[in-house]
């Protein structure tokens, strides 16, 4: 095809670019789906209890992944100060995954049980009660923001329809799981249970 005429018309050239890029991503993400190391969870990951799953909603609310990743890199200078490199396996039951790209803060994927849940909560209250030179903004309203059990039973209802196998069991019992918690609660359960599980494989 002469370049000239592609190069002049504007539309032809913007149909040409997209059908390059979607052959492109096809080739790319297509074989992905078929690899069982990444659409299968890994060894000792399990589907977000319900408090849990309630604090990541806030956190993905209140806009954490902006400032924080959850992915540790393949590099050593990432393993040294965060732990054990991030997994595809790790995250088959977050939708969407919270990988983020932006550090303003540190890497939250290992954080869980580095700190006691009194320390995440002056942490949320007042950063630089505990990190003097955090430029974090406090979330304290958290603390009077109680959680909606039916709210979150029919979050796990709808996750369950695109493949995270929660329970009836589960579900039934997820209103009475959050009962007498607010989102401060929910957001520090969720941040705990971010950690790596040892019996998890590279």
């Amino acid at each position: 095809m002469n370049h000239e005429i592609v190069e002049k018309n504007a539309w032809l050239m913007g149909t040409l670019i997209a059908i390059v890029i979607s052959v492109g991503g096809l080739v790319e993400i297509v074989p992905l789906c078929f690899q069982a190391s990444i659409i299968s969870p890994s060894p000792g990951i399990k589907p977000y209890a319900p408090l849990a799953l309630a604090g990541r909603d806030v956190y993905v609310r209140e806009g954490c992944y902006l400032c924080h990743t959850q992915m540790v890199r393949p590099l050593q200078a990432e393993v040294e100060r965060y732990g054990h490199y991030s997994i595809a396996g790790e995250a088959v039951y977050d939708h969407p995954f919270q990988f983020g790209s932006k550090r303003t803060g540190p890497d939250l994927a290992r954080i869980g049980g580095r700190y006691s849940d009194q320390w995440h909560r002056i942490h949320l209250n007042n950063p630089r009660d505990v990190v003097p030179e955090s430029n974090m903004p406090g979330f304290t309203w958290l603390a009077n923001a109680p959680l909606d059990g039916k709210e979150v039973a029919a979050k796990m209802r709808a996750l369950r329809h695109i493949g995270v196998p929660y329970t009836d069991q589960e579900i039934a019992s997820a209103a009475d799981q959050v009962a007498g918690h607010n989102e401060m609660d929910a957001l520090v359960d969720y941040l705990q249970g971010l950690k790596f599980h040892g019996d998890a494989t590279p």
